[in-house]
């Protein structure tokens, strides 16, 4: 049965979006790898489980120029917008084909950790979504449900046609320049965006990376006409004709601060799939040894103190060689409850190093507290009943991070204090 409109729920709506959601990969550009963690659909076989995020993208790219069989070549990279690295979120419209059959799809690129990305793909209703978006009836039709609209030409350094929706359907008869409109609406951009907007707003980049008949957008918050800053969609289209050296033209903002606050709330839940220990739901390595890089920076900028600690197990391969393998999973899951547990109050990122070992970063705590901190642990562990493993201890390495520490050389210190407690005899703390 069909529900009422009261019934529905934020819930719903942002379920409807994740399924909507066709590819979700996680992208160090730096490394140019992905992992695919979602995809379905026309995408099965079109995008590996893992590979070349450069090849990748040049594979993307090369479908807007409908030559399914044509190779990319070097000389047509310089129009695929910074394939590396991207300055906030990224948005445009891709053509595919799958069987000689386009499809229109919806590409984001997002950054969410470090040098991360999250790359976003799905496909749209319409596969001649974008020749009709570009056609002059259907950007009439389009004018009229965005926020504001325009056409510029860059030759004449020109604008015209102006149309702000939330004050009139008319028009706006005012002539301004566009290097003039860009210093005027940049004043509305958010202070993290503005940077951005000027980047992608500006003439020369747009003659460069927007081929005729082709569409960029990216997305920003700013500010309507109530002086509240929402997250808003800038597109630029530009007229398709055979003359390189047009460059004219269509610029709208699209107000979809509605779908963004949903769809963060869905790549929120990616992202923490991303960086989590599979096993025991915990911080993985990569994101573990992120939050010490974070740790010795605050530390070598500010007054704080910052402690960390490392665990080992004891003779846990004891454990995976008299009980098997699935005991001994049960055991680290167990474990890193306990650690997630006791530090959930404190202000503490925990993760898994990797096998037994398992890593403490402590905030606004030094040196004696985090030994305390270890101690209550150590007991804690030494005396809980570990289903089919028993009794089982652990060894604790500690150090406090000082002023002109390099990764290495805390890590180091942290990684000796381990191997002091576990040649003292484990199921014992040392510092160092």
């Amino acid at each position: 049965m069909a529900k009422n409109m009261d019934e529905f729920t934020l819930q719903d709506a942002a379920s409807f979006i994740e399924n909507g959601i066709d590819v979700i990969a996680v992208v160090d550009s730096d490394a140019d790898t992905y992992k695919t963690l979602v995809k379905k659909g026309m995408f099965t076989d079109f995008i590996d489980d893992a590979g070349s995020y450069k090849e990748l993208t040049q594979k993307l790219w090369f479908h807007l120029k409908n030559e399914q069989d044509k190779e990319v070549t070097e000389d047509y990279q310089v129009f695929i917008p910074r394939i590396g690295k991207f300055k906030g979120k990224y948005s445009r419209r891709l053509k595919l084909f799958k069987d000689g059959t386009p499809h229109s799809v919806q590409m984001t690129i997002t950054p969410y950790v470090d040098d991360y990305y999250l790359l976003i793909l799905y496909e749209l209703d319409s596969s001649d979504y974008m020749q009709e978006f570009l056609t002059n009836e259907k950007v009439t039709t389009i004018q009229n449900t965005y926020l504001f609209s325009m056409y510029i030409d860059l030759f004449k350094d020109s604008t015209s046609s102006i149309s702000i929706s939330e004050v009139s359907d008319d028009t706006m008869d005012v002539e301004i320049k566009y290097s003039q409109w860009r210093m005027m609406i940049v004043n509305m951009i958010w202070p993290d965006d503005k940077d951005t907007f000027l980047e992608r707003t500006d003439p020369e980049y747009l003659k460069t990376h927007l081929e005729p008949g082709s569409t960029s957008s990216f997305d920003c918050l700013m500010k309507n006409l109530e002086g509240i800053y929402i997250w808003v969609k800038l597109i630029f289209s530009r007229a398709e004709t055979n003359n390189k050296e047009d460059y004219r033209y269509v610029f709208m903002v699209q107000d979809i601060h509605e779908n963004s606050v949903q769809l963060m709330s869905t790549l929120k839940k990616y992202e923490e799939l991303a960086s989590k220990d599979t096993l025991t739901d915990i911080f993985n390595h990569g994101r573990i040894e992120t939050e010490i890089h974070n740790a010795i920076e605050i530390v070598g900028r500010t007054d704080r103190k910052v402690s960390m600690m490392m665990f080992d197990i004891d003779f846990f391969k004891s454990v995976n060689d008299q009980y098997g393998h699935a005991v001994g999973d049960m055991t680290l899951k167990h474990f890193a409850y306990m650690i997630k547990e006791y530090f959930a109050k404190k202000n503490a990122v925990i993760g898994r190093w990797g096998g037994e070992e398992f890593t403490a970063v402590c905030y606004d705590t030094g040196v004696e507290e985090a030994r305390q901190f270890a101690e209550e642990i150590r007991s804690k562990v030494s005396e809980e009943e570990f289903n089919v493993a028993g009794n089982v201890t652990v060894s604790i390495g500690v150090t406090q991070i000082i002023n002109g520490d390099e990764f290495e050389v805390a890590f180091d210190r942290m990684d000796k204090a381990l191997y002091q407690a576990k040649e003292s005899g484990r199921n014992c703390i040392r510092i160092l």
